[in-house]
Order: structure tokens, then C-alpha cells, then sequence
């Protein structure tokens, strides 16, 4: 008898329907011998019309609050599927992230998993019951509840996984598996039967949508099997694991795009050591998360330094803007929110040269024009015009022939 995770997303769990044909499916995972822990996310949209409730009343609204109502959908979620369960004969019982033992740090809104302290999820376990936890929640040091980002109940089911030394992680969602790229953007994307940890880890945090990139990062670091199935549709998923060599032959694995992206220039910042550091000590202190960085060449001891951010963390930003234009003496600060980051990802890159003149000339073709530019051994990233990313997407998978990358 086995051990397994299961996280259901939101899409889902949607309505009545859905919780009880997500039910039926954990009755066969239970049928077949095995013991399961199930977390799910909040049930269709409802995190984002909690989000636009609390906008109404309050526009910029307070983290700690915003935690104490965000996790309430997750809360709705497990007590419904858990009756769902009860009704098909299946005795199981809910919980949240802290009562499963989920211990996060301090940050709210924007959580770390520090620690899972399972003795209550095995006690139920061997008693023979389903666990149903809560996802995208824990307990704070100061014993708050806090929620752990978007995608966090990825990240609940990996860490769960790990934790309870689960014999496989199946992450069900909408859609079957993990695809060469967003297949709403390019008709004939085709779905990977397999990927390397590093592969998904980047995918997943340069905006595709399949995996958290924390789940992923949770995954390799406690060697925890993970397989991206569909809840609607029983039939092979994506299979992410250790990579092989066999990996390497493929050179792009996939694309991905993040068009929630946003562009800072500080303007005429002195071009002196020390600089750099303050600017980006402040943002951290902010907990602004900067993805990438360019600074031009200097001229008459001043420069232009520019980074891109989340449209999430943009009101962060402007908020930590004001001290450090201040502390570095700069001259101003510009915001370009109409920008987006396209990327493609395969570990044999390292292996392989030229890739990134045909991906800049396969741009040039189609006069895509390229802004900012970041690169790490399994992939390239750029930025661009939002309105170009859609377009860049489909040249690119066209020009790598990534129709054929499936394994």
C-alpha cells in the first residue's frame, strides 16, 4: 500500500459537480489500497472576488487581515469535499494548513513554509481515515495565520509530500499535463511526457502557470516523485524528475511568458560602488521579489539602472520607490507596466551553441524588439512590448520545432 498526495486546484473543485467527481476519484485512489492525503485550493474564483471585496472597503487593505479572510476559501474547500467524501461512504476529515502542523515565517501575504510538524495528519492516517488539508496556508511564529502566494497550495502539497515521506505527489488540475508552452497561445504546443526538476523550476518562475516554482523547488530538494495529472480526464500526465541524459538531446523544452510583468528606471543614478546594493536592500527589505537587471553604460558619473518586478509587487515598489531615489540620489524613477517577459527553458542548452543567435534572430525577423536580456545555463529570457509576447511565443516554438520536443 502506498502514500498519496493529492492537490486539486481551484478549477477543480468549482461547484457541487466538481467536488463530487473529485471525490469519486480520491474513492478509487482509496479503493485501489493505497492511503491519501488530499489539499485543495480554494474553490473556483473565490480567492479573487475575496481579493475584490476587501479592495472595496479598503484599497490598499492591511497583509495580516487580508490573510485572516484569503484563507477562508481554502477553509470552504475542504469542508465540502470532506462531505462529498462522507456521502460516498469514504471516512475522512478536514483541516487547516495549522492544524495539519504547517509552520510558515512571519511574512504575510507572501509566506514561507519553515517547517511541518504531521503527527496529527499520521495519527489519521492510521486510523484509516482521508486527510484533507487546506492548502496555501500555516501558522506564524506569533501563532497568525498566513498565506503563502499564489500557487501556495502547490507548495502545501509538496511539502506535505516530503514531510509525510509520500510515495508520489499528483499535482490535478485543468489541464493534462505540461506543455512545450501556454497551448491557448500556440495551437500546436504538445504535451511533455517528462522534464527535468531544473526545467520545470525555471518554467514555473518565469510565468507559466502549470507548478509554483517553491513546489518544485520543494520537490527536488526531498526527491519527491511529482506528476502533473488532469482532474477531468483520466489519462497520462507530466512526470517531472531528476534529469537524465538522455534529457540533453532536446535542447528547448518549452517556452514561457509572464505578461504580468513591470519595468523601474532610476534615472541618473551615481555610478559609484555601494549603489546597487542599497537599491535592492531596500527593495528586499520590502520583500519585492526583482527578477531582472540592466545598467547602461555610464556617462558623466551617472547612470540609468532598470529592473523589472510582479505587477503584484508593484504598489510595493512605488512605496519603497520614494526612499531609495532619496538614498541614492537619483533623479527620477520611471514605470513602463506594458511590458513582457518571454523565455525559453531546455537543459540541453548546456550542451549546445548558438541558441541564442537563432532565438535574437528569429525575433529580428519578425521585428520583435528585445529590451532587457537574462540568461542562466538552461535558459534565455527577454523583454519585450506586451503586445509582441503572444507573437514572440509562436516564433519561437515554431523556430525550435518544439512540436517535436515531446518525450
Amino acid at each position: 500500500m502506498a502514500l498519496y498526495v493529492q492537490k486539486y486546484g481551484g478549477s477543480s473543485v468549482a461547484d457541487a459537480a466538481c467536488m463530487k467527481r473529485v471525490a469519486g476519484r480520491i474513492k478509487e485512489t482509496r479503493d485501489e489500497g493505497h492511503s491519501v492525503v488530499v489539499v485543495v485550493s480554494a474553490m473556483g474564483d473565490s480567492t479573487d472576488e475575496l481579493i475584490a471585496l476587501a479592495r472595496e472597503v479598503q484599497p490598499d487593505p492591511n497583509e495580516r487581515e487580508m490573510d485572516m479572510l484569503l484563507s477562508t476559501g481554502e477553509q470552504i474547500s475542504v469542508a465540502i469535499l470532506t462531505m462529498a467524501l462522507h456521502a460516498q461512504g469514504v471516512d475522512a476529515v478536514s483541516m487547516t494548513g495549522p492544524q495539519a502542523g504547517i509552520r510558515t515565517d512571519h511574512v504575510h501575504t507572501k509566506a514561507k513554509i519553515m517547517g511541518i510538524e504531521p503527527d496529527r495528519v499520521f495519527e489519521n492516517i492510521r486510523a484509516g481515515r482521508v486527510v484533507i488539508v487546506a492548502g496555501f496556508q500555516g501558522l506564524t511564529p506569533s501563532d497568525d495565520i498566513a498565506t503563502l502566494g499564489r500557487g501556495g497550495s502547490d507548495t502545501t502539497a509538496v511539502a506535505l509530500a516530503a514531510a509525510l515521506k509520500a510515495d508520489r505527489c499528483q499535482i490535478f488540475t485543468d489541464v493534462d499535463g505540461v506543455y512545450t508552452t501556454d497551448p491557448r497561445i500556440v495551437k500546436n504546443a504538445v504535451k511533455l511526457n517528462e522534464m527535468a526538476f531544473d526545467e520545470m523550476l525555471e518554467l514555473a518562475s518565469l510565468g507559466a502557470r502549470v507548478l509554483q516554482s517553491r513546489a518544485v523547488e520543494f520537490a527536488k530538494k526531498y526527491g519527491v516523485k511529482l506528476e502533473v495529472l488532469s482532474s477531468f480526464e483520466k489519462r497520462p500526465g507530466t512526470v517531472v524528475k531528476e534529469e537524465v541524459e538522455d534529457m540533453e538531446h532536446i535542447v528547448v523544452r518549452g517556452i514561457a511568458s509572464d505578461k504580468e510583468q513591470a519595468k523601474v528606471t532610476l534615472q541618473a543614478v551615481p555610478d559609484k560602488p555601494g549603489v546597487a546594493a542599497s537599491v535592492f536592500q531596500e527593495l528586499s527589505a520590502a520583500n519585492i521579489n526583482v527578477d531582472m537587471i540592466v545598467q547602461n553604460s555610464s556617462e558623466e558619473g551617472h547612470t540609468d539602472m532598470s529592473f523589472t518586478v510582479s505587477q503584484e509587487d508593484l504598489s510595493r515598489t512605488h512605496k519603497a520607490i520614494d526612499a531609495i531615489v532619496e538614498r541614492v540620489q537619483a533623479k527620477g524613477v520611471k514605470y513602463d507596466e506594458e511590458v513582457a517577459k518571454v523565455s525559453i527553458v531546455g537543459v540541453g542548452m548546456r550542451s549546445h551553441s548558438g541558441i541564442a543567435y537563432k532565438m535574437f534572430e528569429a525575433l529580428a525577423r519578425h521585428n520583435i524588439n528585445i529590451d532587457m536580456i537574462s540568461t542562466s545555463e538552461i535558459k534565455i529570457s527577454v523583454v519585450m512590448h506586451r503586445s509582441q509576447a503572444d507573437e514572440a511565443v509562436q516564433v519561437l516554438h515554431d523556430t525550435f520545432e518544439l512540436e517535436k520536443a515531446a518525450s
